[in-house]
């Protein structure tokens, strides 16, 4: 064995853990040696967002203790950062394994450390969280989820004042505080249950409240109010307040797929509880045929993102990815908006940097400033936030099916995006057309936009170095030329560098470094690459458009550039 990571197993043998910990490394030193050199090779990274990883022993692992030592990190942060006032901390959490557990761990600490706790009673929505904090005046917030991981993973995501998810300086600062937690012993574990206050009620209807006020369109939603919405919440936590919500705006036919209302974080039905998948939408599918349903709505377990499915022409269902759906979305609130006369010349959308120009070109068409931000709706959050009091927010989105409108929540908000779909839906209605129609029109008007995802899995130590490499070997090496067009613009986040390879000017990129590069080619084609911040992945974004001159041409020019993707991914031998 290593002898640092015997060094980090015997520290554990011989702590301050419990009997059934240390009973549990000895049965991996026994049975399984090399889980326990991936369990504790390395301690589990406190990120920019949190910890997320695969639960067990160890101290690259989820468990009480690394969920303890992060949680008296912040402690110390939020205590050296505010002075004078009662400290305040909303948590909350999802339905994962062990989500309630982590929770309650997460209270006992920060109440140790002389904090007051707003904790959830039960399992809500990530974006409730979020919410909350702003609500209830809080300094900072946690939820414990890992979104839509596989079920051996949790998460303990980490937010701020705003509402947002951590941003400099505060990640960073956060980051140090957790690192300076090398020992057990540094943690407060005395529980004070004078500053636990359980939430639930109250908040739940302070939140659907803010909802229901998000509609443009109260009388058209009454007159399509019987629209047949098959929903799934994946055995997640969107079963406490989508049903509601949708109910809230004025849709009386939802229909649950009841073999996944259950919150359950063995995910049963399901190989992988993410609704980018389709086969995590198979029962939601089945259940839409049955009924006829007019849309299909699946969020993942903290209900923070949202697939849908809509009847094409030949009325088969199919999937949107989640350019489709934002760009649905975004160009139903940015029309609605100029029909309403709130167009001003000081409204905006943001959007992440890998996610479809379509909506940029929407925006520009509509008189709408676009913001471009990294992956991570962190960033989306601090862009509204730099904006309060100047200019208004209309909707933010990523293309990995997270949107958000309204400015009352700080993250991705499936609860309140699936309202607006459907109300998008019931508009489409009654205009005598299907949301599949609808995003016809949009690409008739603003130009055909296709992007695909290709997501390479590489787990554990060796998979780490792996994707490393395959970074570096692209940032020192870079592709001349992509599908046999030529490369003439590379940005390179982490190097902060936009290089025209046509005149070899460089320009700064001015926002935050992030191991990512863009390729532009001569043809208009964008290829993005980049490792996951959450997952075991490299990701790689291709983008293609072509001009759509009516509707007639749709599928002509929609194999057309599927073929084109095709060929960009097979040029780049992935």
């Amino acid at each position: 064995m290593d002898a640092i990571i015997e060094k980090k197993v015997n520290t554990w043998l011989n702590g301050n853990y419990d009997a059934e910990t240390k009973q549990a490394i000895r049965d991996l030193l026994a049975n399984n040696p090399d889980e326990i050199t991936e369990a504790f090779y390395r301690d589990l990274e406190f990120g920019t967002g949190g910890l997320r990883g695969i639960m067990g022993v160890g101290t690259n692992r989820m468990n009480k203790y690394t969920v303890a030592m992060a949680t008296q990190g912040l402690a110390n942060y939020l205590k050296k950062s505010i002075a004078g006032e009662q400290i305040k901390v909303a948590v909350a959490y999802d339905s994962r394994n062990n989500s309630k557990y982590f929770s309650e761990i997460t209270a006992e600490v920060l109440s140790a450390n002389g904090i007051k706790v707003f904790l959830f009673t039960s399992l809500r929505p990530t974006p409730e969280l979020s919410f909350s904090i702003r609500h209830l005046q809080c300094h900072s917030g946690i939820v414990i989820t890992a979104s839509h991981n596989p079920r051996e993973y949790n998460g303990y995501k980490v937010y701020w004042a705003d509402g947002g998810q951590l941003i400099p300086p505060h990640d960073k600062n956060t980051i140090a505080e957790v690192q300076k937690i090398t020992n057990i012993d540094d943690v407060k574990f005395t529980r004070n249950d004078s500053l636990i206050e359980y939430i639930d009620k109250a908040v739940d209807d302070a939140y659907i409240a803010r909802i229901k006020g998000l509609t443009l369109n109260p009388q058209l939603i009454a007159k399509h109010s019987k629209l047949k919405i098959v929903y799934t919440p994946l055995h997640g936590t969107g079963i406490t307040q989508v049903p509601r919500a949708l109910q809230e705006f004025g849709f009386e036919n939802i229909i649950l797929v009841d073999e996944q209302t259950t919150p359950d974080g063995n995910f049963p039905t399901v190989k992988s509880p993410n609704p980018e998948e389709k086969s995590a939408l198979e029962l939601a599918l089945k259940k839409a045929v049955e009924v006829n349903a007019d849309l299909v709505l699946a969020t993942d377990p903290d209900a923070d993102r949202v697939g849908i499915a809509v009847k094409n022409h030949k009325g088969e269902f199919v999937l949107f990815n989640g350019n489709m759906t934002a760009s649905l979305l975004f160009c139903y609130m940015i029309q609605q908006w100029k029909q309403a006369g709130k167009i001003t010349g000081k409204e905006f959308i943001v959007k992440t940097i890998v996610t479809t120009e379509l909506l940029k070109a929407i925006a520009d068409k509509n008189g709408v400033e676009t913001y471009d931000v990294l992956t991570g709706f962190k960033y989306i959050a601090d862009i509204i936030h730099q904006n309060e009091g100047k200019k208004t927010f209309i909707v933010g989105g990523e293309e990995s099916y997270g949107y958000l409108v309204g400015d009352f929540v700080r993250d991705k908000d499936a609860v309140s995006a699936c309202c607006m779909i459907a109300e998008l839906a019931a508009w489409a209605a009654d205009n005598n057309k299907s949301l599949y129609d609808v995003l016809i029109d949009i690409y008739t008007e603003y130009g055909f936009y296709k992007e695909q995802l290709l997501s390479i899995t590489r787990k554990g130590k060796s998979g780490a170095e792996e994707i490393k490499q395959m970074m570096d070997n692209y940032r020192s090496n870079p592709p001349k030329s992509i599908n046999n067009s030529v490369v003439v613009k590379i940005n390179d986040y982490l190097l902060q560098t936009s290089t025209d390879l046509k005149t070899g000017k460089t320009e700064k990129i001015t926002l935050p470094k992030s191991d990512v590069l863009q390729f532009f080619t001569e043809d208009g084609s964008k290829i993005t690459v980049r490792p996951s911040g959450t997952e075991p992945k490299i990701k790689f974004y291709f983008g293609v458009c072509e001009k759509l001159n009516n509707k007639t041409e749709f599928e002509q020019v929609n194999t057309l550039l599927e073929k084109k993707l095709e060929s960009i991914i097979k040029s780049l031998n992935l």
